[in-house]
């Protein structure tokens, strides 16, 4: 870490982050046997029939000897398994679901089959053929005290105290006997048919089994006295060693599952046992169960087979390759493209978009001077191992732009904790530096900083030391950098709403802060009727608050809040008000939920400047009203006269005549009336005598 921060501040770090991926195996459940089908086993020790699986986690197991079942179980389970009563002294489930029998008899010689199934699988089955044999002892022959020539058949018998015989094998003068027309074989008996003198000779009968081999020794008699009996044991072994691991592959990943079997001809069956450099593995009956493995259990594996009764050896080895996957690269440096692999063998790396004729193990790295063409320049990264051939790529970056994050909480000591954050996206990983002004913040009692640089911690009991107050971080890499502010302020609240249920008996209010506000908590507020609440006495508290107070505190987490038990009928007023600690910053605007809800303050606003406008508007309208009323009123009260038809035919006929020819067609002119009204004094002469015109018709025109 210490080799990571003296270069990290240099000109160039080149950040690659990659990842593998690797085809799964699809979903089905496999099953199969470890080592043998035909297992044979010695009455009175334990003996396992091993299985392994894949495909499925927690799969259910049953054993079946014969058709019946006598073990039942889910792996994994922490319920007992379910086995035959009257075999629990014997069977014995494996965690992997293998069957071990403890103390074995010859009643378990059977056939067994193993069945597993899961939901959604189909059943995988495999099966196991088991016998169990007992050492043949104390072999008796029995046959007639003479044996006599003719057709009648000669019997020659054998018995044991114990044993069970798997072969036998009948011979004459050391020439094996078969069954034919003069020989039949049959269970621990030789018939002879048509005996003669030709059959007089020695027979043999060869016993054995896994566990012993027994040969009584039968020597024709003399014509008096008793049959001589000898018997031999024969010991051999061990030769012909097996060694095997299953699943069978070239090599095996870390975690895979496997076993590895010794076995070896020989009389008696020779033992196996397993050794691992000074190691000594968990073994069983000669085969080791490796689950898990790791690639410190790869390596060389030795088995050691011995006959117990000539303590004759026989060793062989067995090399197992245990890989890791190439792992979760990482990258470490300056001015270098430094790329970390891993992988067990070492997988070998290389860069061909930048250099084709260098490559590393494990860890390779190239060495750049940074510059504007390495920004936004992918590059591709080659891995090569033997579990795999991947590639992988990756594009150098200056910092991107970011938005910094501000928390607020409250320490155990009680003071507030202010943490500022600043994380920008870019490749190399960028070096982040805090100022507060022209100072470079350091680390101390007040400000603390993350190891890696990207969060800022301050830490006082006064809110109004966070105020006014101006952060800087930088983030910067060899591409480039960027630089935001944080400029903290009060304890405040940006929006404040308020959502009713149906029935309006609930209210959710909710409300946000400013990024950059320091808030602790919250008062939430009420004006209005009291909210049910139980008083010691029994009853319940009634009346209202005419001014506002606080009926529940939250932190400065929360955003949300219910007030429940309103009563529809009557108004309630809410408000939130932000603290930071004990100081209260300015309240949030007020809510109001209630019958007959009233007008907002911009409506009421609007109202209250528009009644003085709608107030003159109507006077003017008024006054306008009036003038046209008293103007066509004066005009009414003007005198007008009729009009002559002589004028009224003038007036007609104006089309046809124009009005500078009416006079000079000798009509006169109509007398002017209005000169009759006026008085003595205005009169310039006195007046005519009137003399009535004739009578004429006339009309008047309104």
């Amino acid at each position: 870490m210490a080799w990571h921060s003296g270069f990290g501040r240099l000109c160039a770090v080149f950040l690659a982050i990659f990842s593998f991926s690797f085809q799964g195996a699809s979903s089905q459940l496999l099953v199969s046997p470890f080592g043998h089908t035909l297992v044979n086993a010695l009455a009175g020790s334990d003996v396992t029939l091993l299985v392994s699986f894949t495909g499925a986690d927690d799969p259910t197991v049953t054993w079946l000897m014969g058709r019946l079942p006598v073990v039942t179980w889910t792996i994994g389970s922490d319920v007992p398994p379910d086995i035959a009563e009257d075999r629990k002294k014997v069977l014995n489930i494996e965690p992997n679901g293998s069957l071990t029998f403890v103390n074995v008899t010859l009643g378990y010689t059977s056939n067994y089959t193993f069945e597993m199934t899961k939901s959604g699988l189909a059943k995988s089955v495999t099966s196991f053929t088991l016998e169990v044999f007992e050492k043949i002892q104390n072999v008796i022959l029995a046959q007639p005290d003479f044996a006599i020539e003719g057709p009648k058949p000669f019997t020659l018998q054998y018995s044991m105290l114990q044993g069970v015989v798997q072969q036998q094998m009948w011979f004459f003068n050391d020439i094996e006997i078969n069954s034919n027309s003069r020989y039949t074989v049959e269970e621990r008996s030789l018939v002879i048919h048509g005996a003669n003198r030709r059959d007089t000779g020695r027979y043999t009968v060869f016993l054995m089994n896994p566990f012993s081999r027994i040969c009584p020794l039968i020597v024709s008699p003399p014509s008096h006295g008793t049959p001589l009996f000898i018997c031999d044991l024969f010991i051999d072994g061990p030769e012909k060693p097996i060694l095997e691991a299953l699943p069978a592959q070239p090599f095996y990943l870390s975690g895979d599952t496997l076993s590895v079997s010794c076995k070896a001809e020989g009389f008696p069956l020779p033992t196996a046992k397993w050794d691992f450099g000074s190691q000594i593995p968990d073994q069983l009956n000669g085969v080791l169960n490796l689950t898990n493995v790791q690639t410190n259990q790869a390596g060389t594996y030795t088995c050691t087979l011995v006959n117990e009764q000539s303590k004759e050896k026989l060793q062989m080895n067995i090399t197992l390759k245990v890989y890791e996957t190439v792992r979760q690269p990482d990258v470490l440096g300056a001015v270098v493209l430094l790329y970390v692999a891993g992988g067990t063998p070492q997988a070998v790396l290389s860069f061909p978009t930048l250099d084709d004729t260098s490559s590393g193990a494990e860890t390779f790295s190239l060495t750049f001077n940074a510059s504007d063409n390495l920004n936004g320049k992918t590059v591709t990264c080659m891995a090569d191992h033997p579990v795999e051939q991947n590639q992988c790529s990756v594009t150098a970056s200056s910092p991107m732009k970011f938005l910094p994050s501000v928390r607020t909480r409250v320490s155990s000591d009680g003071k507030i904790v202010v943490t500022i954050e600043c994380v920008s996206e870019t490749s190399p990983e960028a070096v982040v530096s805090w100022s507060q002004g022209n100072e470079t913040v350091a680390a101390g009692t007040t400000y603390q900083i993350s190891s890696n640089a990207t969060q800022l911690q301050i830490r006082d009991y006064n809110v109004s030391n966070f105020i006014l107050q101006n952060y800087t971080c930088t983030c910067s890499n060899p591409l480039g950098s960027q630089r935001r502010e944080v400029h903290l302020q009060g304890p405040s609240i940006s929006d404040f709403s308020l959502f009713r249920n149906l029935n309006g008996t609930i209210v959710t209010l909710t409300w946000e802060v400013p990024p950059t506000s320091v808030v602790t908590g919250f008062d939430i507020q009420m004006k209005g009727p009291y909210l049910p609440n139980k008083s010691r006495n029994g009853t319940q508290k009634r009346g209202s608050a005419d001014v506002f107070h606080t009926i529940q505190q939250k932190p400065g987490s929360v955003r949300s809040v219910d007030i429940f038990f309103l009563d529809p009928s009557l108004t309630y007023r809410f408000r939130v008000i932000p603290k930071a600690l004990m100081t209260e910053g300015e309240p949030s605007e007020v809510q109001r939920i209630g019958p007959g809800e009233g007008l907002s303050r911009a409506a009421i606003a609007g109202i209250a400047a528009g009644i003085p406008c709608s107030l003159l508007f109507i006077v003017l309208l008024c006054i306008a009203i009036y003038f046209c009323f008293h103007s066509n009123k004066n005009k009414s009260r003007q005198t007008r006269y009729p009009v002559s038809r002589a004028v009224e035919k003038a007036i007609t006929t104006q089309t046809e005549t124009t009005p500078h020819n009416l006079l000079t067609g000798g009509l006169k002119s109509p007398p002017d009336y209005n000169r009759l009204n006026l008085t003595p004094s205005e009169r310039s002469m006195a007046l005519p005598t009137f003399v009535p015109p004739a009578p004429v018709r006339v009309a008047t025109t309104v």
